[in-house]
C-alpha cells in the first residue's frame, strides 16, 4: 500500500451516528469513564506485547427479513434480530459476522446496513451453485423466523475516514458483484461526511449486480460498469480518475483486485485497501501431511489447498474466519514438523512456540502434528 503525504486533517464534523448511537444513559457513561481509567493505567503499567485477538462472543439471533437482492434470484439479504430484543454490539463500516449454520458450517458475511442501526444486523448471499454447500444451505433452509446464532462483530477491512485516520482528500470504491456489501455502509458515511467520493460498481451484467438500485441512488458519484455490454475492465478503467491523495477501498474477486493494486502502483499517493471472500491463491505449495495428536488421524494436504480445507472437510465445526492470514482465528498448536509460516501476525516467539495459522500456513513437505 502506497499512503499520500500527510496533511492538515479536516475540520468536517463526524455525525454523532456515524458509528451508532452514542450512550445517553448516566450509568453507561459512568461505567465508560471507570473502563477507560482501568485502559489508561494497563497501557501504563503492562508493556507486554499486545497482539490482536478474535471476537468470539456468540449472539442468538432470529432472522426478521429475507429479501431477494438481485434480478436473477442468486443474493438474498438477511436482517437479523436478537433473540431477547437487545440492542446489538455496534460496528463500523467494512465489518463482518461469522455466521454459525444449522448444519455446522461457519461462514462469513459483510454487514451491509445502517451502523447506526442497533437493533438489526443486515447481511447478504450469493448462491454459489458448485460451491461448498454454505450458501445454498442459506437460500435452501434459511427463512424468515429461523434462529441462528453470530459471532462477532468483527473488522478485517476497516474503512479510515479522511481528515479523521487517513491523510487522503477523497475516495474511490470498487466493487465486484457481492463485493457492494461492505462497500455500500462506507459510501454511504463518505456521503453523510461530505467527502470527495465516486464509484465503480462492476459484474457480468446488471440482473446479478445485488443493491443495484440502492447504489444508484446516490446519483452521478456512481458508475455501473458490466461485462456482457463493455467487456471485462482492465486495471486503469477500474481507477479512472483516482490521483495522488486519493484512497481506494476494493471488494471483489482476486482477479479484479489485482488489477486494481496493479493500476495503483504507478498512480503516486494513493491509499489501497481492499478484500476479498475467497482465500488467495496458494503460491509454490507442495503436499504434505497434518496428523491429529489426539485421534492419530493423518490428513493429505495437496499442494493447492490450505490446511484449513482438510480439516473443514473432516471437522465442519473447525474455527476459523479471514482465510487470509490475519484474524488468528484458526490458530492451531504444533506439536512436531517443520512448519512453513505464511501468516502476517505471529511474532517469532508465537511461532517459536507452536503457533500455525492454517488457513495460509503450510509445511514444506513430510508431515505436522498438530495438537488437534
Amino acid at each position: 500500500m502506497t499512503v499520500a503525504n500527510p496533511r492538515p486533517a479536516s475540520t468536517l464534523p463526524l455525525p454523532a451516528d456515524l458509528y451508532g448511537r452514542r450512550h445517553g444513559d448516566r450509568t453507561l457513561r459512568l461505567l465508560d469513564a471507570m473502563v477507560n481509567a482501568r485502559m489508561r493505567w494497563t497501557a501504563l503499567t503492562n508493556r507486554r506485547d499486545v497482539a490482536p485477538r478474535a471476537d468470539d462472543r456468540r449472539i442468538r439471533v432470529r432472522v426478521v427479513e429475507r429479501q431477494v437482492r438481485a434480478s436473477d434470484n442468486d443474493v438474498v439479504s438477511l436482517r437479523l434480530a436478537a433473540v431477547d430484543g437487545r440492542a446489538l454490539p455496534v460496528w463500523r463500516p467494512g465489518a463482518h459476522l461469522d455466521l454459525e449454520l444449522p448444519s455446522g458450517r461457519l461462514r462469513q458475511y459483510s454487514l451491509c446496513g445502517d451502523p447506526a442501526d442497533t437493533r438489526t444486523y443486515r447481511i447478504a448471499v450469493r448462491r454459489i451453485p458448485d460451491g461448498d454447500g454454505g450458501s445454498n444451505e442459506v437460500h435452501r433452509d434459511i427463512s424468515v423466523g429461523s434462529a441462528l446464532v453470530v459471532r462477532g462483530p468483527r473488522n478485517a477491512f476497516p474503512f479510515a475516514v479522511p481528515g479523521h485516520g487517513s491523510p487522503a482528500t477523497r475516495l474511490h470504491f470498487v466493487a465486484g458483484g457481492i463485493g457492494i456489501t461492505p462497500i455500500l455502509p462506507m459510501m454511504r458515511s463518505a456521503d453523510s461526511l461530505g467527502v470527495e467520493w465516486t464509484m465503480l460498481y462492476t459484474g457480468r451484467a446488471r440482473d446479478t449486480l445485488p443493491f443495484l438500485n440502492e447504489v444508484e441512488g446516490f446519483g452521478a458519484r456512481v458508475t455501473v460498469r458490466t461485462d456482457d455490454r463493455y467487456g471485462l475492465p482492465a486495471g486503469a478503467e477500474l481507477v479512472d480518475g483516482v490521483r495522488r491523495g486519493s484512497a481506494v477501498y476494493c471488494c471483489g474477486p482476486a482477479p479484479m483486485i489485482g488489477a486494481v493494486a496493479a493500476a495503483v502502483r504507478g498512480i503516486p499517493g494513493v491509499e489501497l485497501h481492499s478484500e476479498r471472500f475467497s482465500a488467495p491463491p496458494i503460491v509454490d505449495g507442495v503436499p504434505f501431511e497434518i496428523e491429529l495428536a489426539r485421534s492419530g488421524e493423518v490428513l493429505d494436504v495437496p499442494a493447492d489447498r490450505s490446511a484449513l480445507d482438510v480439516l473443514l472437510a473432516h471437522r465442519p465445526d473447525q474455527p476459523y474466519s479471514c482465510r487470509q492470514g490475519f484474524c488468528r482465528t484458526c490458530k492451531v498448536r504444533v506439536l512436531s514438523g517443520s512448519a512453513d509460516h505464511r501468516d502476517s501476525v505471529l511474532s517469532p516467539t508465537e511461532r517459536a512456540d507452536g503457533a500455525l495459522l492454517t488457513c495460509v500456513s503450510r509445511c514444506a513437505g513430510g508431515r505436522l502434528v498438530l495438537d488437534l
